[in-house]
């Protein structure tokens, strides 16, 4: 099960409105967040009429609640029974201090208990709340139908959904990446600014690859440490033809990466490959990549920053691996399919048939022999989003483009890790990839959660976005 996520409840309130309303609102929304394994934090019953939130001092106690579970609370759920009070809402939210995604539900009216014993009027008062916090300057998330039952299956997405976005904007304003090595030469395409990245909260932790490639040559294949980590590849995926010289030294260098990761308190990981690793140390990095993306430690190669900062932004929105791949090549005719590949560096789960091997392309200039621990695999039919973050360091923002699609069983034979992937008006995304400078580096994410990257990015962290 996972851990539970806490949100923190306002439960709007107007005096003049039935109690029986606020106090079954209570009820019914607790008992559907226990069920989704949300942890609520609200002001109990005694603390304020019926534990709502109406007057400045009801405000001033819901604040007090949320500072004191500040580290907690990732987003918070409003609820509004009946019409509620607009400024008690905005209220606690300015008292408060968080700088949390806030996700507005208002109940329907019934058109049978319109009567002054039994109306709610939340229709109305949902307008006059989002109207506040915009005055307030505080950032909020509709749901999909403008009221909604809690009960009402598509409340159930909204709020799943809205758990995505919360992950999202937390994950990325404290996000740690470490990049590993210099960026290649013939890679200006993964440029990227680290203070633009670090105005967003997003620090990026450098060592040079030699440090690496130093302590992994400092470890033989009889110390224990070793020995455990290649049973670890041994049973993430077959080891087919790789000889156990190059397994050894896959495991050392995985030892050392895993070392940095911990040491530093990663998040993600972009590692130089090309050609550095093959030329002085003799083997891929991709096993080792595919294992972090795989552990929900998303890593890229080629220092691609950006690049792992869209696998994570997309795992955290999915609880799901990503993967890195190229936007590589034409399928056929189809003017609404590509091929997606690289070397072999993608997460078990787009592998189902996994094997350690080569990178043929990279081998005829550094010797197939110093190319193993690139993965071979071919990606099946599942959902896909795609999307990138980059910097644009000439206007000093951050950027992105994301979008959903297909990835199909369609037939293709070639090696490395790859996969077909179908996109409505895929032609006019090449046209907005090529002519907003973006790299040819894109991230696949096996979910349908273009909606949540939208609102975590262009709502709450105000990047420049373009929904496919």
């Amino acid at each position: 099960m996972k851990e539970p996520i806490s949100l923190g409840v306002i439960i709007g309130n107007r005096d003049f409105f039935p109690d029986r309303l606020v106090a079954d609102a209570r009820i019914e929304i607790l008992e559907i967040l226990e069920k989704l394994n949300i942890r609520p934090i609200l002001l109990e019953e005694w603390e304020t009429k019926l534990g709502g939130v109406e007057t400045f001092n009801d405000a001033r106690k819901c604040a007090d609640l949320f500072k004191r579970h500040k580290d907690e609370i990732m987003g918070v759920l409003v609820v509004l029974p009946n019409f509620g009070d607009e400024r008690g809402v905005a209220e606690t939210l300015k008292l408060s201090g968080l700088n949390v995604p806030v996700l507005i539900q208002a109940y329907p009216d019934d058109l049978d208990k319109l009567d002054l014993a039994r109306r709610r009027d939340s229709w109305c008062g949902k307008i006059s709340v989002c109207n506040n916090l915009y005055q307030f300057g505080i950032k909020y998330t509709l749901t999909t139908k403008h009221v909604v039952s809690p009960s009402d299956p598509s409340f159930t997405q909204d709020l799943s959904d809205f758990l995505g976005v919360c992950r999202v904007v937390k994950g990325l304003r404290n996000a740690r990446i470490g990049a590993v090595g210099a960026r290649p030469g013939g890679f200006n395409t993964v440029r990227y600014s680290e203070k633009i990245l670090q105005r967003q909260g997003i620090s990026v932790v450098t060592v040079d690859l030699s440090e690496i490639l130093g302590d992994a040559n400092k470890l033989t294949k009889d110390d224990q440490v070793v020995k455990d980590h290649l049973e670890r590849i041994a049973s993430y995926t077959p080891t087919g033809s790789a000889p156990s010289e190059a397994l050894i030294q896959i495991a050392k260098l995985d030892v050392v990466l895993n070392r940095f990761m911990n040491d530093n308190a990663l998040d993600a990981s972009a590692i130089q490959c090309w050609t550095s690793l093959q030329k002085n140390y003799g083997c891929n990095v991709c096993t080792s990549m595919s294992m972090m993306s795989e552990n929900m430690l998303p890593s890229a190669c080629e220092v691609d920053v950006t690049g792992t900062l869209t696998m994570y932004a997309m795992q955290l929105a999915s609880g799901s691996p990503s993967a890195l791949v190229d936007w590589n090549n034409n399928y056929a005719s189809d003017e609404d399919k590509c091929v997606l590949f690289h070397c072999g560096n993608w997460a078990k789960s787009f592998l189902p048939d996994i094997e350690i091997s080569t990178a043929p392309i990279l081998g005829t200039t550094v010797g197939v022999e110093n190319t193993y621990g690139a993965l071979s695999g071919r990606t099946p039919a599942m959902p896909l989003t795609f999307g990138r973050i980059s910097t644009d360091d000439t206007r000093g923002v951050i950027k992105a483009y994301f979008g959903e699609g297909q990835l199909t069983d369609d037939a293709l034979n070639t090696f490395g890790n790859r996969a077909v992937a179908q996109i409505n008006n895929l032609q006019g995304l090449m046209q907005y990839v090529c002519r907003n400078g973006f790299e040819h580096h894109v991230v696949m994410n096996a979910s349908k959660t273009a909606g949540i990257l939208k609102e975590a990015f262009g709502n709450y962290l105000g990047w420049e976005i373009y929904e496919h």
